[in-house]
């Protein structure tokens, strides 16, 4: 049985996918030679942000556009963001049944807290990993590994749910199984190239994966 639950933050249990989508178009507006769009935007979404704004920008030192980025993401961030159907009510199942809960992801803390607090979700979670408490962020394993250890998890009896492949990729160096969710952006058949080892399409589907 499973015993402890890793989840991505965005694209899986929270709907940022606006919210980034229209961070990026505005931190990169007059910045880049060509607009940077949607197509561009949602391929790489799931890594951590400095990264990504090296890669639009060509640039090395990005500590304006993280900046502006940051700026804009957190004043219109009550307005776009939103839980996934069924998300806090299989979280809540889940917590009730004694499932150990957890976070483990690409963003900063003070973003992820604001998103699970505006959603009802913060207090189901026995520890919250963020890019800031990693030296190597997903698909590296540190970020699983530390949030099993905060939970007295073993790989054994855990899940990582996430989707992008930098979670099913993490969850594969961690040795541990993952469920990837087939409202990714990115969809399924990008999901299914990365081998995981379940796809949900409905946060519920979990519950029986999980033995609740």
């Amino acid at each position: 049985m499973i015993q402890t639950v890793l989840f991505d933050l965005d694209g899986t249990i929270l709907d940022t996918n606006e919210l980034i989508i229209q961070s990026f178009i505005h931190t990169f507006e007059g910045v880049t030679p060509e607009p940077v769009t949607r197509e561009h935007i949602i391929p790489n979404m799931g890594r951590p942000l400095v990264e990504q704004m090296v890669y639009f920008s060509g640039r090395q030192q990005v500590d304006d556009l993280v900046q502006k980025y940051r700026k804009f993401n957190v004043d219109k961030h009550d307005e776009l963001v939103r839980e996934f159907p069924y998300v806090r009510e299989t979280l809540a199942q889940l917590h009730a049944a004694g499932v150990k809960l957890g976070v483990v992801t690409s963003k900063i803390r003070m973003t992820t807290e604001m998103g699970l607090k505006l959603t009802g979700m913060y207090e189901f979670f026995g520890t919250i990993v963020t890019v800031e408490d990693v030296q190597h962020a997903k698909p590296a394993p540190e970020g699983i590994h530390k949030a099993l250890r905060e939970l007295g998890g073993s790989t054994e009896s855990a899940l990582m749910v996430g989707d992008s492949h930098y979670d099913i990729d993490a969850a594969k160096n961690a040795g541990i199984p993952s469920a990837a969710v087939a409202w990714s952006l990115k969809g399924v058949d990008y999901l299914k190239q990365y081998q995981p080892t379940h796809i949900i399409t409905d946060i519920r589907e979990l519950l029986p994966i999980i033995g609740v």
